[in-house]
């Protein structure tokens, strides 16, 4: 792991003018959906997710599905997400506005908006890619935070 170095106000006169690359040793993550890993996560929400294990730290993936009928818990949070459908067709409540998609189809969902995530095929399940700011703002100082409806 790469220590990191904390930045302050006084240290502004310290910024450089070039960048070093910091090559990670590590730059894929195969068979994302081929791991239990996330179990715990996916309980939590109430659905499949897989967390792509990547050493960004500015934005994070994760693959979702949702079973035939299924749904995910209403949620929100302080990062933004864009949301990639890959398979099926359904929709998203977020806050009172209902979003159609299907496969191909991209959705924004904004920063703390109550949101939820809808299968609308009985028969086939819908999966998708979620991508997020999470990572920068946990390195901005804890300031990444997710709230699940009661």
């Amino acid at each position: 792991m790469i220590e990191q170095t904390r930045f302050g106000s006084k240290d502004f006169g310290k910024t450089p003018s070039s960048i070093q690359l910091r090559m990670p040793e590590r730059l894929s993550h195969p068979g994302v959906e081929k791991e239990d890993a996330s179990a715990g996560f996916s309980a939590e929400r109430k659905h499949p997710v897989f967390i792509v294990d990547l050493p960004s730290h500015a934005i994070s993936m994760t693959i979702g599905g949702l079973h035939p009928g299924g749904r995910s818990g209403r949620h929100r949070h302080t990062y933004e997400t864009i949301l990639y459908a890959l398979e099926g067709r359904g929709y998203s409540m977020i806050e009172d506005r209902r979003i159609e998609w299907e496969a191909g189809d991209a959705l924004y969902i904004p920063v703390w908006a109550w949101h939820h995530h809808v299968n609308a095929d009985p028969d086939r399940p819908a999966r998708y890619l979620a991508c997020e700011n999470a990572p920068m703002l946990q390195n901005a100082g804890g300031l990444a935070i997710r709230e699940e409806a009661k």
